[in-house]
């Protein structure tokens, strides 16, 4: 048989005459008490004066009749109420009513990056720890999508200018267990230049190559990380060799790439229609994410 924690009826609410009055003695004063609201919640106890029956909240419903409290006794007996005053709990009078509603909490805001913002989060003081793109539209679209995660993790982005400058730049730098580096290219492919020069680069550290992780994409260019169907095609052109990957794109737009500036322009266009990680490949995406964790081991 149960007995319910607190219950001032004793174990068995059944044992004293029949109706299940209550023993305590401050349950026969309880009628001069003022009466109080008490929101019905599963597992309360109380008991319902006219009867004498006590028992433990086990479920709130609404009725035809109007919201009715499903109680249980120590037998597993079950008696439905109605809502409202009559009851009482530990020798005082109470109303029970339903319970507040309890509003749904607002989902966490998200960074471009699909991590969880930080409200109020100032930027880190920077690491020593680097992460080098390859060009000035590479650090961009990082910028925009994984911008905020870097600055709270004080992780600065630098351009290398090219490929090209990659050895010269990592040995400037000098890599260490808290100097780590994370290097990202474009076409990291097999046979291709920048796999040529990052294997080089590596042998040529040494030692400290363990401190530094080059990862890259296998996209001529950065534009094609970006989701084709963002600037209505469904696939980006298949640029002839021997044609600048950026000005054949563009003319496959149908949009100005006689100059410089058209370039630029261009690639304006394209950034604006990305709004988060979602429209990035995911050959980007996993090796970014992969660089960030790298450099930001505990200093």
């Amino acid at each position: 048989m149960r007995s319910f924690p607190g219950d001032p009826y004793g174990s068995d609410v059944l044992s004293s005459g029949g109706r299940g009055q209550a023993t305590d003695p401050r349950v026969r004063t309880g009628a001069r008490r003022p009466t109080r609201d008490e929101p019905a919640r599963v597992g309360l106890v109380v008991e319902d004066v006219a009867s004498g029956f006590v028992g433990e909240i086990m479920a709130l419903e609404r009725t035809n009749g109007g919201d009715v409290v499903v109680l249980e006794d120590a037998r597993g007996g079950r008696r439905s109420f109605a809502l409202g005053a009559g009851f009482w709990i530990d020798g005082a009078p109470v109303r029970l009513v339903r319970p507040p509603r309890v509003a749904a909490h607002a989902p966490r805001a998200r960074t471009a990056s699909g991590s969880l913002a930080v409200a109020g989060a100032r930027a880190r003081v920077a690491r020593a720890s680097r992460i080098w793109v390859e060009g000035k539209h590479d650090a961009e679209l990082v910028e925009k999508v994984w911008g905020d995660d870097l600055r709270i993790e004080g992780i600065v982005v630098e351009m290398l200018d090219g490929a090209d400058h990659l050895a010269a730049v990592l040995t400037d730098f000098a890599p260490g267990p808290t100097r780590r580096a994370g290097v990202l290219l474009d076409h990291l492919v097999p046979g291709s230049k920048e796999r040529r020069l990052a294997d080089e680069t590596l042998r040529r550290l040494g030692p400290a190559a363990q401190h530094v992780l080059v990862l890259g994409h296998p996209y001529i260019d950065v534009w094609q990380a970006v989701r084709p169907e963002r600037v209505g095609l469904r696939a980006w052109p298949d640029v002839p060799r021997g044609t600048d990957i950026k000005t054949g794109t563009l003319r496959a737009l149908g949009w100005p790439s006689a100059t410089p500036a058209d370039v630029a322009q261009g690639w304006k266009r394209i950034l604006r229609q990305v709004r988060d990680y979602k429209d990035l490949s995911p050959a980007l995406l996993g090796r970014v994410e992969e660089l960030v964790d790298f450099v930001t081991v505990p200093d």
